[in-house]
């Protein structure tokens, strides 16, 4: 996993392989933005006002999770699933290459 930012000073961009799984604004941190299943994502937006589409991303596969007001656990689990997502979506040699890592 690596933390970089590739868009600006401010937002910090978490990888995995190369892939994108969570971005935020490290300024401010009032939020993140995570990779999300499209079911799940307009499940999640309609259950918790803190859960909007994803702020300059792909609307059906982002969300933007405003993090006041929600649980640390809970949060932290998005993350989780976040990065499974994207490491279902791997090449079978890259997932190979983070299982030694």
């Amino acid at each position: 996993m690596e933390a970089t930012f590739p868009f600006d000073e401010e937002t910090l961009v978490w990888k995995v392989m190369g892939k994108m799984f969570c971005l935020g604004n490290v300024g401010a941190f009032k939020n993140i933005t995570l990779k999300c299943d499209t079911q799940v994502s307009q499940v999640l937006q309609a259950k918790f006002e803190q859960i909007t589409p994803g702020y300059h991303m792909n609307k059906k596969l982002w969300i933007t999770v405003e993090l006041e007001g929600l649980t640390t656990e809970f949060v932290f689990s998005l993350i989780d699933t976040s990065y499974e997502l994207v490491v279902q979506k791997l090449t079978k040699k890259d997932r190979n290459q983070l299982e030694t890592l």
